[in-house]
């Protein structure tokens, strides 16, 4: 065996043994190390294929498995309930009974109004920032409720940090990763109920 081969080997190896702990069982979950990569794997797969029709992603640089993972919980979870304005395209209202087709053209650029609060664009910026913020500042902004943006002591109200931030880390930097990925928008343009 050439040196080459030893060292595609031992990267493929050390990849094998190294992937249950990447998505694994830890501390506080009993699952086996099978079921988790199971799980793991086919929410990424299943998160690949709800992209939105329309939404086109940037994934040059990004983590792949991550973007997947973070578009599962994205579009599984009501995030775009508040900060996609309207939610659906017109004829695509799933209510209504017809065939559902998220509105694109506002993904995720915020604009749903709770009386005095409008949910935020959680788009990418010019820095390639989801709504501006590091990863550790979104991180941290999902698990406090308080965007470093903001004054001090404002709380973010309507969203639901209280109960995001109990997410795993992983899954928030999923979710981060995805939001890197989508198209950047301006703030919507016609906000709203």
């Amino acid at each position: 065996m050439n040196a080459a081969r030893r060292t595609c080997l031992a990267f493929a190896l050390a990849a094998a043994s190294a992937a249950p702990y990447a998505a694994g069982p830890g501390p506080d979950n009993d699952m086996d190390a099978a079921t988790a990569l199971s799980d793991t794997n086919s929410r990424a797969m299943r998160g690949r294929e709800i992209v939105p029709p329309g939404v086109i992603l940037n994934l040059k640089g990004k983590q792949r498995n991550l973007v997947w993972q973070g578009s599962y919980i994205v579009n599984t979870s009501g995030c775009i309930d508040c900060h996609t304005h309207p939610t659906y395209s017109p004829g695509g209202d799933p209510f209504q009974g017809q065939p559902e087709r998220v509105n694109a053209e506002q993904y995720m650029s915020g604009g749903r109004q709770f009386g005095p609060f409008t949910a935020p664009n959680l788009t990418p910026d010019n820095a390639g920032r989801p709504a501006g913020l590091t990863r550790e500042e979104f991180v941290r902004t999902l698990r406090t409720g308080h965007n470093p943006h903001d004054p001090a002591g404002e709380i973010l109200q309507v969203m639901p940090w209280p109960a995001v931030g109990k997410m795993t880390t992983r899954d928030l930097y999923a979710i981060y990763e995805y939001l890197r990925a989508i198209p950047s928008l301006p703030d919507n343009p016609n906000p709203g109920p």
